[in-house]
């Protein structure tokens, strides 16, 4: 194993010890093995998906491993297993890993996506970058579409870059005026504030003359948005569930799915190739200008501010959108 700078053995370590509640230790480095690389971290995206456990419940163990939790890290390789040949030390990634509320991190060297110098000193959160790119593929959106977007954070933003990129027009629902604002930036040309199931469904008839919406995407995870997303999708239409629903079971308006003969694409990935795939198309997003991180990313906050990271992620202030924080 090839090692640079690497003279202490230890590195601080986010911990999660109770529901809301928060401390940094000071842990030892991992050590990458056969086909592993290690990263010093530069930073990592705070997702949606850490309120839960954040919050709790009674499934959740405490305290969790150091640096759980985290999974849009990014930052340097500075040590390599046995048998690595796709990455180098030194070379920047963004990383497809589990710990990364640490300085240092271990991932699967095809868990690793190379950043070009173009992309230095950006915070380049790779997993949910890669997640939008691969709901995007998969929600099939064609020119001449009009596309509804229930949801406007970090997801629902890209995602209406892109779906007006391919020539879409895109109807944004959301119910912060922060995150409509957001969307029209983004290219969406109707805004409507997500409130009143009804009038929604009776004004997105009125946009599109009564047929509703080719594809409409569900970037909640919440069970009413899901319900009033399915309104909003025409007759063989597609429903794209992009939301992180893990609250407990749906119960969903089967004979309205039935009735419109609904496509509904459940666009979430496990499968580590495909999510490192997303990841490049991401980095070439970025890299062209498609995507501006500077617009899409908020809050900073240092390590030891993670629970203040979450807190606001949680609570969305005005003029949040997404919240990474920093090891260095």
């Amino acid at each position: 194993m090839t090692e640079v700078l690497d003279q202490t053995h230890t590195m601080r370590a986010a911990v999660v010890t109770g529901p809301g509640q928060l401390e940094v230790h000071r842990v030892p480095r991992p050590e990458p093995g056969p086909g592993q690389v290690r990263i010093r971290l530069e930073g990592c995206g705070v997702c949606a998906s850490n309120l839960t456990p954040w919050a709790g419940p009674d499934w959740m163990t405490f305290p969790t491993p150091p640096g759980g939790l985290g999974h849009e890290g990014w930052g340097v390789v500075d040590a390599v297993g046995e048998g690595v040949s796709r990455v180098a030390v030194g070379d920047r990634v963004a990383a497809l890993s589990h710990s990364s509320f640490a300085e240092y991190d271990v991932a699967d060297q095809a868990a690793v996506v190379p950043l070009p110098p173009e992309l230095d000193g950006l915070p380049f959160a790779g997993e949910p970058l890669g997640c939008a790119m691969n709901i995007f593929r998969r929600s099939g959106i064609a020119p001449g579409q009009t596309v509804a977007i229930v949801g406007i954070g970090f997801l629902g933003a890209i995602l209406t870059r892109l779906a007006t990129d391919a020539g879409a027009r895109v109807i944004a629902l959301s119910r912060r005026p922060y995150s409509l604002d957001v969307a029209r930036r983004m290219g969406a040309v109707e805004t409507l504030a997500l409130d009143d199931h009804y009038a929604l469904i009776a004004r997105v008839s009125e946009l599109t003359e009564g047929r509703f919406c080719d594809v409409v995407i569900e970037a909640v995870g919440k069970a009413w948005p899901l319900d009033l997303a399915a309104e909003l999708t025409r007759e063989r239409g597609r429903l794209v569930i992009a939301g992180y629903h893990q609250d407990g079971p749906r119960q969903i308006n089967m004979q309205l799915w039935n009735w419109r003969g609904l496509d509904v694409v459940n666009a979430h990935e496990r499968d580590p190739a495909v999510y490192a795939e997303g990841v490049r198309e991401a980095v070439e997003a970025v890299r062209s200008g498609q995507l501006d991180l500077n617009d899409l990313i908020t809050h900073a906050y240092p390590l030891e501010q993670l629970a203040q990271a979450l807190d606001a992620t949680r609570d969305r202030p005005d003029g949040f959108l997404k919240a990474v924080v920093r090891m260095r």
